[in-house]
């Protein structure tokens, strides 16, 4: 498979669900979350202050193995909504093109989207003559990115995140391919210092069962589809969570993969204090009331508890300029008024 497995469970179910549903920004529903009912905040990007000014040309290496490189980054077409986040926050939104279904924040919202599910379109993309195509592992089908490249295009591909030690790796590519190094390290810092701020504020008595730390579940869900996942070790998830001085559920139950199908049984190992879930994919089962009627997940304490954390589908993996912002709000709701 060309894609790693976090891409082809999660991923791509993430955009197709986008695609029924619109691509709203939106900041989480209200019926999210118990004790804490709260979005991570308003779905924005918030650019460096500073002027940004390229050095061009610029030469980058490509995670597929190529050597880019690159003239111009008048017109950038991101293929990923993490990617385009970067963009945006390094300064250089203004020459964006188009943008991935997945790219829901304001600034972004009205570019004209060159991707369905989890695949672009070629001809969408070279009609708007980029002079830079950023994409990620996750992004295909292969022959797409071939037809780009085989036209010119400079094409970068940047390795995906899969927790908080990926953020400065992947500022750093992408600043590096648009020639804005020193933006690139102005954004790291920042991001950095912001991670480590919330951090700090993770209460010092946990939130679990006789203080210990919260045993938090992820689930990934999308009712219209029937889609119903329990997330693993490489969900994606885990680095978040033991950020907010919580435990992955799923990982310490034993679960390798990145997300299996939800059971009874899997639950009860797992025995979750608290649920994780995406917005959207909490509003696609009907809420709160829908997600304790799921086999299993009303026997658990955090179904027992209706303890439930929910934040925008736009933020929660991404591992970008604004994961400070989902760690603030997964440890406000995991911790609610004993933080």
């Amino acid at each position: 498979m060309r894609t790693p497995r976090l891409a082809g469970a999660l991923l791509s179910a993430l955009a197709l669900a986008l695609v029924a549903t619109g691509c709203g920004s939106g900041t989480g529903g209200s019926t999210a979350a118990a004790p804490a009912a709260k979005a991570a905040t308003a779905d924005r990007i918030e650019p460096l202050a500073a002027t940004v000014k390229p050095t061009l040309p610029a030469t980058v290496q490509s995670a597929d193995g190529h050597r880019v490189s690159v003239a111009s980054t008048d017109r950038i077409v991101p293929l990923t909504g993490s990617l385009s986040e970067i963009v945006f926050t390094l300064g250089l939104g203004k020459n964006v093109v188009a943008r991935d279904i997945t790219a829901t924040f304001e600034q972004a919202k009205s570019l004209p989207v060159v991707t369905r599910a989890h695949d672009v379109s070629a001809e969408s993309v070279l009609s708007l003559k980029p002079t830079l195509v950023l994409a990620d592992t996750t992004t295909g089908p292969a022959e797409a990115i071939d037809q780009i490249r085989d036209a010119g295009i400079p094409l970068v591909v940047v390795s995906p995140a899969k927790g908080l030690g990926d953020v400065d790796r992947r500022i750093d590519t992408v600043a590096a391919a648009l020639g804005v190094k020193a933006s690139g390290d102005a954004l790291k810092a920042r991001t950095d210092e912001r991670i480590a701020a919330v951090r700090k504020s993770v209460p010092a008595e946990k939130d679990g069962k006789g203080g210990k730390q919260p045993r938090v579940a992820f689930l990934y869900l999308r009712g219209s589809a029937s889609v119903y996942l329990l997330g693993g070790r490489d969900s994606g998830a885990a680095s978040l969570l033991e950020a907010a001085g919580a435990v992955d559920a799923g990982k310490a139950s034993g679960l390798e993969k990145d997300f299996t199908a939800i059971t009874s049984e899997a639950l009860a190992k797992a025995a979750p204090d608290a649920i994780l879930v995406m917005s959207k994919g909490l509003e696609s089962v009907g809420g709160i009331d829908g997600l304790v009627k799921i086999p299993g997940v009303a026997e658990t304490p955090a179904g027992m508890d209706r303890r439930v954390v929910s934040i925008d589908d736009g933020v929660l993996l991404n591992y970008g300029p604004r994961t400070d912002e989902v760690l603030k709000s997964l440890v406000e709701q995991l911790y609610g008024e004993k933080k």
